[in-house]
This record gives C-alpha cells, structure tokens and sequence, in this order.
C-alpha cells in the first residue's frame, strides 16, 4: 500500500476568500492558471481557512460578551476573556489551561489549541475580527467534491486541512479535518508484512498524511497558496472503501490521554 511517487502542486493565483464565495469556480480557475486537468486519483487539499471564509465562520469580539467560567478562564490563560468564550462554545471540555495555553476537545472530537480560533491572514485591519472552523469538515469537503465531480465529470479526493499541534511532538503538522472519496483510515490488519506475518494494529490515517504533504506546497505564513494538487495517489485513494475525516479520531473508550 504505497505510492512509488507523489507530485505536489501549489495552485496560483487563489484570490482572497469571502463570504458566499464559490471555492469550486475558485479551485477551477486556478488548475487552468496552471494548465492542469483533473485525473483519477488526483487529491485536492484545500486550507480550512479558506473554507471557513467562504462558509462565512467569522466572529466579532467586539459581540462577544464572556460568561463567568470564560472570565476566570481568560485571568488563568491571559487571553482575552471575549475570546475565551468562542473557544468555549466551540468545545465539549477545556483539557489543560495555563498562561498562554488552553487546549479543548472540540465540538467536533478534535484536540486542538484555542479551538482551532485564529486571528492570522483573517481580516486585515479588523483586529477583533477572528475565524472559527468549519461547522462540519466532512460536509465541506463532501460538498466541494460534488461540485467540481458536477463540473468537470472528474471526481477528486477533497481533504480540508489546518496545521495542528500533536501530543509529545513539537511544532505544528499539516492535519484533515474533513475528508472526501479516500479511505481516511487506511486498515492494514489482516494483510501481510513483507516476510508473511500477518498486521494486526496496522491503521494508517492517510488522509493526514496527504494533508502533511500538501502542507508543504501551501505553505503557513504569507504564501497565499492555499490549494493544493496532490498527484499519484491512485493506488492508495482506491484501496479500501471511502471514509470521511471523522474516521480518524480516535473514539473515546480507545484514548489513553484525555
């Protein structure tokens, strides 16, 4: 279960996203910029932040007023206790709190800093303008899917992908939170290694794995590249049946850390 070789592609000339925007038209337009057409197996990672504009997920703190529980949390944090309350009602529980650092577990299931709330390339001279993640990944990508599949006949994988911190690692990754047309978690239990012996705890989350990879092309600061072709994947797209980006997290009974 292996790609012998993988192409990735930063596609040019992304506008800046707003609200209603049409990420398909968008998405198309910029694979014509690089004279390139859909094939089978090909795999569109797109960056949540341009997601959420389009899906029109902002936030004004300006609106926000704080709970209680948001401004004890924000003393504890030294955050702004406006913003402390978007990160509570984006989660399911506040897992660690300390100065500068509050990690939850997302409505969604993610484990994540600040609920994956950011304030970076959102809204330029808005300083309490920030942007929340999309309300369901999987139906964004599902939905962009079947958008360009309507268009041009060809049926792309979509991966939504944001960059996110892991447990004993540091620095950020290039992670799906939604998944579209692969199978997110790839199982291996069953199949032989390569002497015969027989998996049996192999899963592989390759749906991260092309978001990781895609990451590198798209870049995490001012490279306004937020699409990415992933190419040569074939094999590895059709080699199970499709699951979305929910598949990959881990289901509670299983996790030892939270």
């Amino acid at each position: 279960m292996a790609a012998s070789r993988l192409t990735l592609t930063a596609l040019p000339g992304m506008p800046a996203v707003a609200p209603g925007d049409d990420l398909a038209s968008l998405i198309l337009a910029a694979l014509g910029r690089a004279n390139l057409s859909l094939q089978a197996g090909d795999v569109l990672v797109v960056a949540q932040k341009i997601v959420s504009k389009a899906e029109n997920r902002f936030a004004d703190l300006a609106r926000v007023a704080p709970s209680a529980e948001a401004e004890r949390l924000a003393r504890e944090t030294e955050k702004d206790a406006r913003l402390v309350e978007l990160i509570l009602g984006e989660s399911q529980r506040v897992l660690r709190a300390r100065p500068g650092v509050l990690i939850v577990v997302h409505r969604l299931g993610f484990v994540l800093a600040n609920a994956g709330i950011d304030a970076s390339n959102v809204a330029p001279g808005a300083p309490d303008r920030v942007l929340l993640l999309p309300a369901d990944p999987d139906a964004s990508a599902a939905g962009l899917r079947a958008e360009i599949t309507r268009r041009t006949g060809a049926a792309p994988v979509v991966i939504v992908n944001d960059s996110l911190g892991r447990a004993w690692r540091s620095g950020t990754i290039g992670t799906a939170l939604g998944a579209a047309g692969l199978p997110a978690l790839l199982d291996l239990r069953g199949k032989p290694d390569l002497f015969g012996r027989t998996l049996r705890a192999t899963e592989i989350g390759l749906a991260d794995q092309l978001a990781s990879a895609a990451s590198l092309v798209q870049g995490e600061a001012d490279e306004g590249t937020p699409v990415a072709l992933v190419r040569g994947a074939q094999a590895l797209v059709d080699a199970a049946a499709a699951t979305n980006g929910a598949a990959l997290i881990r289901r509670p009974e299983e996790d030892l850390f939270l």
